[in-house]
């Protein structure tokens, strides 16, 4: 390519895409607003407009080897669930070791992106880019990679009565510790992730915490059966267990999230079925409703100058001065010159990835996606797929095709999930990587290796859905990879094992007296055997 691929944004996404490039052979820039990489996941203390950051108190929903890119895991002793911390300094190392900071311009924000003049000739792109230290620039490029992520503009709704209410109102993307709350009572309207985790770090401090929500939802814990990530569970077996029976798949799992706390009881229970969502993640919050720190209630009807008025409850005020919203997102790109059309926060992508109204499909949007599951392997794949199609080692379908692709999509998340904001981008993960990887050629013969190493075959049948299987044949593939996916149990016990010396003492004392219990229990049973065996004997005999 006669220009570089342009890479906006330097965190999770942008440094993926970055090495992409470097892995097919291609020069890259990515231009970085902040001074440092990291996006979201880098904690900052005051809140910057277009610039997302995580809490405080932030862990990863997702369980390190299920979040881990394809060719490079986590380290063994880091947790299953990461503190953002963990998380900047895996993104961090990984930097580092494909040497990627080189080609990262800090303090550099894309203005705007257009067309170049001869674009219907060679699809390149004009980007305007601004340093902090000086003037305005052109770059041309030969593609370019936007991956600045979907938490950039918060969806702020309005509400009857906000005029007259004298309290504090923030969105969770300005929320950022508690340390300024004591004492308040405040209500948290919305219940996905941000509102649970906004809820339970407010409780810790406030007086009273209200959480409103609208139809309820299905709670989920990090913990699954025995203490394993539960994210574990996503898998090839359990995606087709959903798709050819949904209505068993859907009973079994509320009856797993009912087992930890009843729904009903907590008044969360929702009118829709457990997969109708995507999954809300919160291991604390039930133990917050049960000592009344947190409060559930329903939608709101109007704020008045102290306080809040619910549905439903006419007759009675809430006293609050506090509200945070966790009302989500809208999708917008207000510099890519029209160039991604979103409608209803809907974007026009093909794949998730390109639209589909360019002559050259050189523009992408990376990890602009809510997988159920996680994110940063999906917008690897992503990446990977779109550097085959400006290679023109993939080719596109005609537009209609695309553009019948986009409407399916479309149907398809409105006839499965509840109307939010947030669903519009929700992508079931184990079937859209696939689909990925068929294209790339990357996607592990599964029919192959019942034959050849059926020990494998089980695990990416059976075992979590790990990056790592696209690894293992393909372009770029990776020699690790087979011993990443099959060693993963290792890996995640390896987070465990943080009192060796007690270990040792227990596996010494289970060999003294483990033989001693075997031999009392054996001892015990043949005694009850010879007991019963006698008693038998006797009533038969009389």
């Amino acid at each position: 390519m006669k220009h570089p691929v342009v890479i906006i944004g330097a965190g999770f996404c942008g440094l993926i895409a970055l090495k992409t490039c470097q892995d097919e052979g291609l020069d890259a820039i990515c231009f970085e607003r902040t001074d440092n990489i990291g996006g979201l996941w880098r904690y900052r203390d005051g809140d910057q407009e277009g610039i997302a950051s995580v809490t405080k108190t932030t862990i990863i929903n997702t369980s390190k080897e299920m979040s881990a890119m394809s060719d490079f895991p986590p380290p063994k002793e880091y947790a299953n669930f990461m503190h953002h911390t963990k998380i900047l300094s895996y993104l961090e190392n990984y930097a580092q070791h494909f040497n990627l900071l080189r080609n990262v311009r800090f303090e550099n924000e894309v203005l705007r992106v257009s067309k170049s003049n001869d674009f219907e000739k060679t699809g390149e792109w004009d980007v305007i880019v601004r340093n902090r230290q000086g003037p305005e620039t052109v770059i041309r490029a030969s593609a370019v990679m936007v991956c600045i992520g979907h938490h950039v503009f918060p969806n702020v709704p309005t509400f009857k009565g906000q005029s007259d209410f004298r309290g504090t109102i923030i969105h969770t993307h300005s929320y950022k510790n508690n340390s300024a709350f004591e004492g308040r009572n405040a209500m948290v309207i919305g219940i996905g992730n941000s509102g649970m985790d906004a809820a339970v770090d407010l409780s810790n401090v406030c007086n009273q915490v209200y959480l409103s929500t609208r139809r309820g939802g299905w709670i989920i814990r990090r913990l699954g059966p025995k203490g394993i990530p539960i994210d574990y569970f996503t898998s090839r077996y359990n995606y087709l267990i959903h798709k050819y029976f949904p209505n068993h798949y859907n009973r079994k799992n509320e009856e797993a999230v009912n087992s930890h706390f009843d729904h009903a009881l907590y008044n969360m229970k929702p009118n829709h079925s457990f997969d109708a969502q995507h999954p809300t993640l919160s291991d604390q919050l039930p133990s917050r409703i049960m000592c009344g720190a947190v409060v559930v209630k329903g939608d709101v009807d109007r704020l008045t100058e102290n306080g809040v008025i619910f549905k439903g409850e006419s007759d009675k005020q809430y006293q609050v001065d506090l509200i945070v919203l966790a009302t989500g997102y809208t999708i917008k790109f207000p510099f890519l010159d029209g160039n991604v059309a979103v409608e209803n926060n809907q974007p026009d992508l093909y794949k998730r990835i390109i639209p589909p109204t360019l002559s050259h499909p050189t523009l992408a949007v990376i990890g602009l996606i809510q997988p159920i599951g996680p994110i940063f392997p999906v917008a690897e794949l992503q990446s990977r797929w779109f550097i085959k199609v400006i290679k023109k080692q993939i080719r596109l379908p005609s537009h209609d095709k695309q553009v019948a692709e986009i409407k399916k999509f479309v149907k398809d998340q409105r006839s499965r999930y509840v109307t939010s904001l947030r669903h519009t981008i929700e992508v079931e993960i184990v079937p859209y990587m696939d689909s990925l990887a068929v294209e790339l050629g990357c996607k592990p013969n599964l029919f192959k290796l019942f034959f050849t190493d059926f020990k494998l075959f089980y695990s990416l049948l059976f075992g979590p859905s790990l990056s790592y299987q696209y690894r293992l044949c393909g372009p770029n593939s990776w020699p690790g990879a087979r011993d990443a996916v099959l060693k993963v149990n290792d890996r995640m016990r390896a987070a465990f094992n943080t009192r060796k010396e007690l270990q040792n003492n227990n596996k010494k004392s289970h060999s003294k007296y483990g033989y001693v219990l075997f031999a009392l229990t054996t001892l015990a049973a043949t005694a009850a055997a010879f007991y019963y065996a006698n008693a038998l004997d006797y009533l038969v005999r009389k």
